[in-house]
């Protein structure tokens, strides 16, 4: 999926990273929520370090385009079938590298965009192999609308970051909230994998996750960047 957004200083930008690389449970009170949700897989305490998951790239969609739920996860006869929105804030490599130092991390960003890191829960938690198939089912990331570059969002360390479901709000916090910031998240990365032009890093969510429905609209705004609006169908059999 070929997703071009504008950038803040009206040109466009292809979005065509090499990876995604996502972070889990890096605000503290979804922590919270996660360990209400399932305790036997959560530990209600701080990560000592960045907890990182791929998406894969055939989740990319943009701002408009249909967040599809897959037809064949009937099969399976779940007793709930659960799909969940996740409002982040996405941030643009400009300059790849490897061992990237925290006080030289900003001098690799491009810039930041509003991500929904669409979640299959019954995968993700049953899955023996981990997080990646619930995290990367077909259009599983939207992304958008719009690249607000890193000269021009202000600072991307408190930044209101919302989400609204069908027009009520069931996210809301501020991405001072992080327990890794940007920048020792792209140090931390970098010295696992190296980073390459274009590639995406997703900051991770707050707060009040919950299921999507076909027929819903999905919203993801974050301060200084715009409303990211998705509808979710159902696949057609």
């Amino acid at each position: 999926m070929t997703v071009i957004l504008p950038v803040s200083n009206g040109e466009k930008y292809e979005v065509r990273p090499e990876k995604i690389i996502c972070l889990g449970l890096n605000y503290a009170e979804h922590i919270k929520e996660s360990v209400t949700a399932d305790s036997s897989r959560f530990k209600d305490e701080i990560p000592s370090e960045p907890i990182l998951f791929p998406k894969t790239l055939n989740t990319l969609i943009g701002t408009g385009q249909s967040i599809i739920i897959p037809s064949f996860l009937e099969e399976y006869g779940f007793r709930t079938c659960r799909t969940d929105y996740e409002a982040e804030l996405a941030l643009i490599i400009g300059r790849g590298g490897k061992n990237i130092q925290v006080d030289k991390a900003y001098d690799h960003i491009l810039g930041f965009t509003c991500f929904n890191d669409v979640s299959q829960r019954n995968f993700q938690k049953h899955d023996k192999s981990g997080w990646y198939r619930g995290k990367s089912l077909d259009t599983f990331g939207p992304i958008g609308p719009r690249i607000v570059l890193l000269e021009e969002i202000g600072d991307p360390q408190n930044l209101n970051i919302q989400c609204r479901l069908n027009g009520n709000v069931v996210q809301e916090s501020n991405t001072r909230h992080m327990i890794f910031n940007i920048s020792e998240t792209i140090a931390f990365i970098s010295k696992n994998f190296s980073l390459e032009e274009g590639d995406i890093i997703i900051t991770g969510t707050p707060s009040g996750v919950g299921p999507l429905t076909p027929g819903d609209i999905v919203e993801v705004e974050i301060e200084n960047i715009g409303v990211l609006k998705n509808p979710v169908q159902a696949e057609a059999h």
